[in-house]
């Protein structure tokens, strides 16, 4: 049995500052924007969070420090985590995981990130890269996706018709970056990037941030905190590829990644991939959308893209994948993304997605890529 499943834990309070296109606003304003709603949300006063967690992948050290300070020195613990695109992710988790075993009954996720110089420190492991593009992700997929569209009937429309959903999700979300809805003949119209790729295929980078407050039973008895709009996390997985010898034939082992880890999230919450109401997953270019929709268990295998034109994908389908417009029309600040993803799904179990509500959403998975490559996963459940 996991630590969340001996002493539960509950998001109590959702925060976001909108993702937004590189600026000169200081990531201080965009983490605090964050912060201050989630706390309003919760109803807490600043000095009641003991734990702060900070996610960032491009600003530096001390960043959480140097922003919380700002709202005042209480002698709270503070830590900071990088973990590239997952860095939101690992700290909902690492506070997730410090409230359930009683370290502390209270604590902040924060994510935040301004646009950054991309150093990656796979270009400083002293080997010789096989090609000038061999850690450039936007290749990668690109690959993919001409692979599946060669070997199994994939095309181009079925690649629009992720960003044609997603645009139209994003649209109806104040705090994504992409605000317009966009039509097949837009998507596939629009500049091409790599491959079949076009840019409305991929996603932005820009700057945002994201929070979001987490209590156990202790906490939310001690603090008075309502529990009509309390979901449960019931449950969190990190994992990173196993070596190819241990992945099925022809599977890319960061699918294989996805399917398992979402396995293990499942399992560990004691559901079936069925029960999904939401899905919240990397989507930083269409093609990813596709394949581990289907490596979660959204649909049949080799059913992605005739669920998604089919509408099952859609708000108001059987599953909404992407509701809030995932990378591709939300943004993809890096460090914020994991945690606006967390904060979307609490939205849409409370009932509180105004225009974009997937109708009685009950159970919601967030499932979050980094670079190296790694995997984290929460499911999070509302009564």
């Amino acid at each position: 049995m996991s630590v969340l499943q001996r002493n539960p834990v509950y998001v109590v309070g959702i925060g976001m500052h909108r993702y937004q296109f590189p600026t000169d606003t200081p990531y201080v304003q965009l983490g605090l924007t964050a912060v201050r709603e989630a706390l309003a949300d919760a109803r807490l006063g600043w000095p009641q969070v003991p734990l702060a967690v900070v996610g960032t992948a491009a600003i530096g050290m001390a960043a959480g420090r140097v922003m919380l300070r700002h709202l005042g020195s209480t002698g709270f613990e503070v830590m900071q985590v990088e973990n590239a695109s997952a860095s939101g992710s690992s700290a909902f988790r690492t506070a997730c995981l410090q409230v359930a075993a009683g370290e502390h009954d209270v604590a902040l996720a924060l994510g935040v990130d301004k646009f950054g110089d991309g150093r990656r420190a796979a270009s400083k492991d002293g080997l010789q890269p096989l090609s000038p593009t061999a850690h450039v992700p936007l290749v990668k997929f690109a690959l993919l996706a001409r692979r599946l569209m060669q070997d199994h009937g994939l095309t181009e429309a079925d690649l629009a018709r992720v960003a044609v959903k997603n645009h139209g999700n994003a649209a109806l979300n104040p705090y994504a970056q992409f605000r317009k809805p966009r039509t097949l003949e837009q998507v596939l119209g629009s500049p091409r990037i790599a491959g079949a790729l076009t840019s409305m295929m991929c996603t932005p980078r820009g700057e945002g941030a994201a929070a979001a407050i987490v209590a156990n039973e202790a906490g939310l008895e001690r603090l008075g905190l309502d529990r009509a709009r309390a979901v449960r996390v019931l449950a969190s997985v990190s994992s990173s590829e196993r070596l190819a010898e241990d992945i099925p034939q022809g599977v890319p082992p960061i699918v294989e990644l996805v399917r398992q880890s979402a396995q293990a999230a499942l399992q560990q919450a004691g559901l079936r991939a069925d029960a999904l109401d939401l899905i919240e997953l990397h989507d930083a270019f269409s093609i990813e959308e596709l394949v581990y929709g289907e490596a979660i268990g959204a649909c049949a295998p080799g059913d992605a893209a005739g669920a998604l034109a089919r509408g099952e994908w859609a708000i108001g389908g059987r599953c909404a994948v992407n509701a809030s417009g995932g990378l591709i029309g939300m943004g993809h600040p890096l460090g914020p993304t994991g945690i606006g993803q967390v904060a979307e799904i609490v939205r849409q179990l409370r009932g509180e997605a105004t225009g974009r509500q997937q109708p009685g959403a009950r159970t919601g998975l967030a499932h979050m890529i980094g670079l190296g490559t790694m995997a984290v996963a929460h499911v999070l459940h509302k009564e």
